[in-house]
């Protein structure tokens, strides 16, 4: 892997102790620690490890592939340089995790025009898990629509949450984070994060009533 590190530097994450998931092959910490002695092949079974995460992340915060696929790579390069300085406070996935977070949040400030949304296949990973089921029970007008099309009117309706709004239920609804752990990572009370998340659930909601009347 090739890492441009001549891009501009974010402000790193301060690093917060959210216990790592299990993974295959030799621990992140001994990947760490390899990477910051100058083995390249270290960083890269971490970039393989984590891709995926990190890639679903990018896409459910901007609803598009090709600026997920970039900031994908750009929060990896913005990783790269800043594991020199980190000191393995937290897990790396946390430290990894928050740098995601932090740079497509900058992203999406940034950004002058809203984006047209992606049509592509529904992909269950990035389903909203509780307000997919709500939306398609028994009884609702949207439960006839095609996936693709209940996508698409799902995504126009993220595109209107706020950046707060929206990072939470792209953490928790649909990558599964506990509100304690999107608490840490961006930096409030557990009650912020689930007061956040049942106002960006009613305002779906709402964006939603006029297909479900």
């Amino acid at each position: 892997m090739v890492f441009d590190t001549g891009r501009e530097s974010d402000t790193e994450p301060e690093e917060v102790d959210v216990p790592e998931e299990a993974n295959d092959g030799p621990p992140d910490d001994d990947l760490v620690l390899k990477a910051q002695q100058g083995d390249v092949h270290a960083f890269d079974q971490l970039v393989k490890r984590y891709h995926g995460k990190i890639y679903a992340l990018t896409y459910n915060m901007t609803s598009n592939r090709e600026d997920a696929e970039d900031l994908t790579q750009d929060i990896f390069v913005k990783a790269y340089q800043a594991l020199p300085r980190f000191k393995g406070k937290s897990s790396f996935y946390t430290w990894l995790y928050r740098i995601a977070v932090n740079k497509t949040i900058n992203y999406r400030k940034k950004r002058n025009r809203k984006r047209t949304m992606s049509l592509d296949q529904f992909d269950n990973e990035i389903k909203l898990d509780d307000i997919y089921h709500d939306l398609t029970s028994k009884g609702s007008p949207l439960r006839n629509l095609s996936l693709s099309e209940l996508q698409k009117k799902l995504n126009e309706a993220m595109q209107n949450l706020s950046d707060k709004h929206r990072t939470v239920v792209v953490l928790h609804d649909m990558q599964g984070v506990p509100h304690e752990d999107i608490a840490k990572m961006v930096g409030a009370s557990v009650g912020t994060i689930r007061s956040r998340l049942f106002y960006a659930r009613r305002q779906l909601q709402s964006e939603l009533a006029e297909f479900m009347k």
